[in-house]
This record gives structure tokens, C-alpha cells and sequence, in this order.
């Protein structure tokens, strides 16, 4: 039973106006519609590489932390391997010497960064805003992308939305929002969580757009 209180349920309800608007980029109607050129998501999956880099070293750093080890699931959730994968399938060998960070998503990595090490308690946020969403319309995306792209059916290229260690999305979402609710915080602490979720949507968008 969720109490209106609970994290997980302010995060919900907290960013439910950025997840509309996040759905509504071009990039994301057009993906959904399976118009998707392949150079554009390439780019995507380099974005989400120097993205996830960040997020998972942070998260790295702060695994002991109290404010974030309840949800440190690096087997389960991490996406730096995955990614690498990709990467490799999209631009061969030599990937890393090909790919380079755009400016908006340089500013993501900033602020990811900047809160790991400083305000490691907003982690929380772009934790949940990025792997909830791969968990959930991340797995419609993925059929999507192999079917519009013509990727072969064994999901290479699309590793980063394949969790081999998760059996059932549904269960592990679950624990993960109760692990969150479990977090000691304060209500000043949940608001400013909820404005970090808002504000890594925008993030997201800003990469996208």
C-alpha cells in the first residue's frame, strides 16, 4: 500500500507533466511511429553512453552511502556494459575514437556528476527517472527500434534495453519504489527530490531535442 507521502508516489504524480512533455519531443513521436533514422539513433545511444557513464560511477561512488545504497542494483540495472555493446555493433571496433559528447548532454553529465558528489541524496532522482523508464516504455521502444531499424533478432544494437538480469520488470519496480519509500527523508529533502526528477527530464528532452 502506497501512502501519498511515500517518494515514489510524489515522484509519480511530481512528474507527471515532464513525462507527458518528454513523450510529446519529436524524437520520441516519430521513434514511436517507428520513423527512426538510423544516424539519429545512433547519436541517441551515444547520449545515453556518456549519460549512464556518469550516473553509474556516481552511483558507484555512493554505494555505501545511506542516502542511495538501498538502491544500488548494479547487476540488476547498470547499462555502461550494454551500451558498449551497442556502440561497437553501430560504429565497429574502435567506437570510442568515433563518438563525441554533445553539448547538451555535456550538461547533463555536469549535473549528474555535481550531485554524486555533492547533494548525493537527488542521485535518487535520476536514478528513478532513467531506469524506471527503461523498464517500462524503454521495453516498447526497443521493439520499435528492431523492427524499424531491421536489427538482427538477436538484439544486437538494442542490448541497452535488454535487462538479462531482471525476470519480471513488473516485481523489480516494485521493490525498487519500496526501497525508495524506505529512504529516511525528510519533506524538504522529497520536494527537492521531485525538482531534480523534473529537472532530469529536461535533461532528457534537451538531449533529445
Amino acid at each position: 500500500a502506497c501512502s501519498p507521502m511515500d517518494l515514489s508516489e510524489l515522484l509519480k504524480e511530481g512528474t507527471k507533466e515532464s513525462h507527458d512533455r518528454a513523450e510529446n519531443t519529436q524524437f520520441v513521436k516519430d521513434f514511436l511511429k517507428g520513423r527512426i533514422k538510423k544516424e539519429l539513433f545512433k547519436l541517441a545511444t551515444v547520449a545515453l553512453h556518456f549519460t549512464y557513464s556518469a550516473l553509474e560511477e556516481e552511483m558507484d561512488r555512493n554505494k555505501d552511502n545511506p542516502v542511495f545504497a538501498p538502491l544500488y542494483f548494479p547487476i540488476e540495472l547498470h547499462r555502461r556494459e550494454a551500451l558498449a555493446k551497442d556502440l561497437k555493433y553501430f560504429y565497429g571496433e574502435d567506437w570510442k575514437e568515433k563518438i563525441q559528447c554533445s553539448e547538451a548532454t555535456q550538461q547533463y553529465v555536469d549535473r549528474i556528476h555535481h550531485v554524486g558528489q555533492h547533494e548525493p541524496e537527488l542521485l535518487v532522482a535520476h536514478a528513478y527517472t532513467r531506469y524506471m523508464g527503461d523498464l517500462s516504455g524503454g521495453q516498447v521502444l526497443k521493439k520499435v527500434a528492431q523492427r524499424a531499424l531491421k536489427l538482427p533478432s538477436t538484439e544486437e544494437g538494442i542490448q541497452f534495453y535488454v535487462f538479462d538480469n531482471i525476470s519480471n520488470a513488473q516485481q523489480f519496480k516494485q521493490l525498487y519504489r519500496a526501497r525508495m519509500n524506505a529512504l529516511d527523508f525528510d519533506k524538504d529533502t522529497k520536494e527537492r527530490i521531485v525538482e531534480e526528477a523534473n529537472k532530469a527530464f529536461r535533461f532528457n528532452m534537451q538531449v533529445l531535442n
